[in-house]
């Protein structure tokens, strides 16, 4: 992204109808940005505001409650994660926040992209609130994913029938205050790119989120609740033939705590992600699962 280029703002709405300068702009987005912002889509700012403050809730609890669904003791990345017990960036420390990770579950797949959901028994409401909201933002992404297909070029069934199973995360990242000791090397978390397709992403208003120009300067990106921040990942990148654009990102930290959830949105473990019209095969899921490795503390120690 070229100094000084915004981020493009998509209309939901009125892009379904056909409005070519909605489809122009999310080219631009997927193609030359790396990220785009959506608004007036069929997910109402009061469902994502009840998923904040859900997540808010069992962050808040003491340590002893979140520990009983620690994803440290597991092989997979499902439920608690506390502080430092992600690493996306070798050259920085583990990323000073904490999360809660929930995935598309398969009864005796042996994937650990497929494992079981770990579920805390307080807050009340706590999985019917997360699982309403992981089945409509999946079924946003996949037609976003469509939209993105045509307005590059592609056939918009292209996704069709590869995200059966997706491997498809739902994390509530908690961000607190930049503790007084942090350095150079601490962050919220530290400058990335995504490893899958796309992120749809949803905050609670407060700033932090920061996406790297081209020039390799930093642009802030502030959402309200209902509003969209959507990336793009290495997996979409390559799968593409580098027409769209996987651009680092980061959230440094601040004077106020920060709720933001992601859902990353990635395709059946068997889906070839080879760049489209090449003899190569490249399982989905072998991508994803060394990324994962490579990030997450507990695994990382495999």
């Amino acid at each position: 992204m070229a100094e000084g280029v915004a981020i493009p703002k998509v209309d939901w709405a009125a892009l379904i109808a056909g409005d070519p300068v909605q489809r122009d702009e999310v080219r631009r987005g997927a193609c030359e940005v790396g990220f785009l912002t959506l608004v007036n889509t069929p997910i109402e700012a009061g469902q994502v505001r009840a998923v904040l403050a859900t997540y808010r809730a069992f962050f808040a609890q003491p340590l002893a409650v979140k520990a009983a669904v620690d994803m440290a003791r597991t092989g997979a990345n499902r439920g608690w994660g506390g502080p430092g017990s992600e690493q996306v960036d070798p050259a920085a420390n583990p990323d000073y926040k904490e999360v809660f990770d929930l995935g598309f579950a398969v009864a005796g797949s042996a994937l650990a992209v497929h494992a079981p959901n770990l579920w805390p028994e307080r807050p009340e409401g706590f999985r019917a609130t997360l699982e309403g909201y992981y089945a409509a933002a999946r079924a946003l992404s996949l037609h976003v994913l469509g939209a993105i297909a045509g307005a590059i070029g592609e056939d918009p069934h292209w996704f069709d029938g590869a995200f059966d199973q997706p491997m498809a995360l739902l994390r509530g990242n908690f961000y607190p205050q930049r503790p007084g000791w942090a350095g150079e090397k601490d962050f919220g978390i530290a400058a990335h790119t995504d490893y899958g397709c796309l992120t749809l992403l949803v905050t609670d208003g407060v700033p932090g989120l920061e996406v790297q120009r081209r020039d390799g300067g930093w642009l802030g990106v502030v959402a309200e609740p209902g509003e969209f921040v959507i990336n793009f990942g290495e997996m979409l990148e390559m799968w593409s033939g580098g027409r769209i654009r996987a651009t680092p990102h980061r959230v440094v930290g601040s004077a106020q705590a920060r709720i933001s959830v992601p859902l990353f949105f990635n395709p059946s473990p068997e889906v070839n992600v080879a760049p489209l019209g090449t003899s190569g095969v490249l399982r989905a899921v072998d991508h994803l699962q060394r990324r994962f490795d490579e990030t997450y503390v507990h695994l990382q120690k495999r």
